[in-house]
């Protein structure tokens, strides 16, 4: 795209209106990031200084970033990267990008994660929550599957980026586990599948289809992952879901069906239940 050389504020008033033009929800915001991006300053330095030309080759790469974004690629695919409990985490077409809503996983598994547990994250993805337990906790062992190899390559790098140590395995959910532990978390497909063609368009076509279908009714891994769970916690473990926010109820009773005990709802920053999670059954005392 031809671009004429403009100052930041006149570039940042065009990202936005071509923005608006193709109905991005949060026009300002990611004009103003994908700017800041292209040229290398701060939201503070654009404030102080948005009278200044910017760079020719600025001006045409930001024109090229905001065509993409006009067609509603992701702004996370552009910047190549997305925060994620203060953590920065590279992600692609391969993964789901993370979101706010599962910080309130990843915190609510932080109130019962001590030093030195084994956490086994389910449908790993980006590594996100994974890389984010482990990072705010001390001596833990953390293993992240995926079916994705790609997913998993990119959990990888993003382990190295944090300077964190975690062992990534290829599989279909619990394939090629061994061993025991005292947290499972997942954040799983869970939306059904005949929803998925009403998704806004960036989620529905960047995002990978298979860290969303979660089948007919949308709690295909539910109910697989809460009976084969059992093979992999220790007594008294504790597993923790992601859920969409009108599947509390029914996951819960999976949990109970399967004898998990404690099984508790947690609510998001919205209000919306967002995690469901419950502990295995401790060893009875045969002597009772």
């Amino acid at each position: 795209m031809a671009m004429e050389r403009m100052n930041y504020k006149e570039l940042l008033a065009f990202g936005t209106q071509q923005l608006e033009k193709a109905g991005i929800e949060e026009t300002s915001l990611d004009a103003r990031l994908l700017l800041e991006e292209v040229c290398g300053i701060n939201r503070s330095y654009l404030l102080a200084h948005g009278g200044e030309l910017a760079e020719e080759g600025y001006c045409r790469a930001y024109a090229d970033l905001i065509g993409q974004r006009a067609q509603h690629i992701p702004l996370q695919h552009l910047l190549g990267y997305q925060e994620f409990m203060g953590l920065r985490f590279q992600v692609s077409g391969d993964v789901l990008i993370p979101r706010q809503d599962t910080e309130t996983l990843v915190e609510e598994v932080l109130r019962y994660l001590h030093d030195g547990m084994r956490i086994l994250d389910m449908c790993t993805g980006s590594g996100c929550i994974l890389l984010s337990l482990l990072h705010y906790s001390n001596h833990c062992i953390g293993v992240g599957s995926d079916l994705s190899k790609r997913a998993l390559q990119l959990a990888e790098k993003n382990a190295k980026a944090l300077q964190l140590e975690a062992e990534f395995i290829q599989g279909d959910l619990f394939e090629n586990i061994s061993g025991r532990y005292e947290i499972i978390v997942s954040n799983p497909p869970y939306i059904p599948t005949a929803e998925i063609e009403g998704l806004m368009e960036e989620v529905r076509d960047h995002d990978p289809r298979m860290a969303l279908d979660g089948g007919r009714d949308g709690l295909a891994f539910y109910r697989r992952m809460i009976q084969e769970a059992k093979n992999f916690l220790y007594p008294g473990g504790m597993l923790f879901f992601e859920i969409g926010c009108n599947q509390a109820d029914q996951v819960s009773r999976y949990l109970r069906e399967a004898d998990y005990r404690d099984v508790t709802v947690c609510q998001d920053l919205s209000g919306l239940d967002r995690v469901v999670s419950g502990r295995s059954e401790t060893v009875k005392n045969e002597l009772a």
